[in-house]
């Protein structure tokens, strides 16, 4: 009786303890935007049971456009989020002491598209023309770019007119603006499926005009580096993110239709999101997931020189703001 009664104590406390270490591993991502081939990854780390594999339960949590990342880590409505680098530094400046933990984006898929007909084929032609431009956090590396250029964003002779534009593309259709704000992976692919050809646009990438910053990266905030449980959970959920990015480098028709099956909406396709899936892959090739402190610091660099007529990212070099400590685990 006594043997039985340690056996079924021990077996007690060991569904206990698996319990508490699934409770212990679940993961809270809130994503920047909504479902779609920008997020593949994920998607696909969850759909073939990476996650699992480390021990993870995974909630993935679509972004929208009233749905703000920063706001809502900082009130414990996640445990990561993914955001661009710009509105992340702009956040922990402000008080919300976000740290990027990873970067699985390496590249920039952030353009500037112009129409040819409209006069510009150089950055020399941007005088006297509008320019769309993405607010919210995106409009500083353009207000970086224009200063870098010499030229006043006031609408004047001199300078260039800034059209707060939506996100969409309808501008440049309508020819309300000379150039517009795209994404390689978005926008730009919807410029091509309303009949202009590449060979009528001129296409600025950002990072290549030197004022690039770092997008999709992972954050977490920053007292919760300091539970080393918590770390080697972040660790665990990086590496089988890493994994889903890889899987779906390997296989974009696949990850299309993920991302396709998790939309709630039942707006996707899969053509779209093939293209889409296949164009973020190249953004992400040739990432382990740690961050680069040189794209980290022409991140900081070109949010310090944007003169913007609205509050400027950030005043001063941040502190603090990246760790490697999960990437080191990796």
């Amino acid at each position: 009786m006594k043997t039985l009664l340690i056996g079924a104590l021990a077996g007690a406390m060991t569904m206990a303890a698996v319990g508490g270490a699934w409770a212990e591993d679940s993961v809270t991502l809130q994503l920047k935007w909504v479902t779609q081939g920008q997020f593949a990854g994920y998607y696909v780390a969850q759909e073939k049971g990476f996650y699992t594999d480390e021990g993870l339960n995974v909630e993935i949590k679509p972004g929208g456009p009233d749905i703000a990342p920063e706001q809502v880590i900082a009130g414990g409505g996640a445990d990561v989020i993914t955001t661009w680098m710009a509105p992340g530094l702009a956040a922990r400046e402000r008080g919300v002491p976000l740290v990027n933990i990873a970067q699985p984006f390496k590249q920039s898929g952030l353009l500037l598209t112009c129409l040819k007909s409209e006069g510009v084929e150089t950055t020399a032609d941007f005088k006297g023309k509008t320019l769309g431009v993405w607010f919210f956090g995106n409009e500083y590396p353009f207000y970086a770019w224009m200063a870098k250029l010499g030229l006043p964003t006031d609408g004047g002779a001199d300078g260039v007119e800034v059209l707060k534009q939506a996100f969409n593309v309808d501008p440049l259709i309508q020819k309300q603006a000379a150039c517009i704000s795209t994404m390689t992976y978005n926008e730009y692919g919807q410029v091509l499926k309303a009949g202009i050809t590449p060979e009528e646009l001129t296409v600025f990438n950002y990072r290549d005009e030197g004022v690039g910053m770092l997008e999709d990266g992972l954050y977490v905030m920053e007292d919760k580096l300091a539970d080393p449980a918590f770390v080697a959970k972040m660790t665990k959920f990086v590496r089988a993110s890493m994994k889903g990015w890889e899987y779906a480098r390997a296989h974009p028709e696949e990850a299309a239709q993920i991302v396709v099956d998790n939309d709630q909406t039942g707006a996707m396709s899969v053509e779209d999101q093939l293209y889409q899936v296949s164009e973020v892959n190249k953004l992400t090739e040739g990432s382990t997931g740690v961050l680069d402190e040189a794209d980290y610091q022409q991140t900081v660099d070109t949010l310090l020189s944007a003169v913007s007529p609205e509050n400027p990212a950030i005043t001063k070099a941040p502190v603090g703001a990246f760790s490697h400590v999960v990437t080191d685990g990796l």
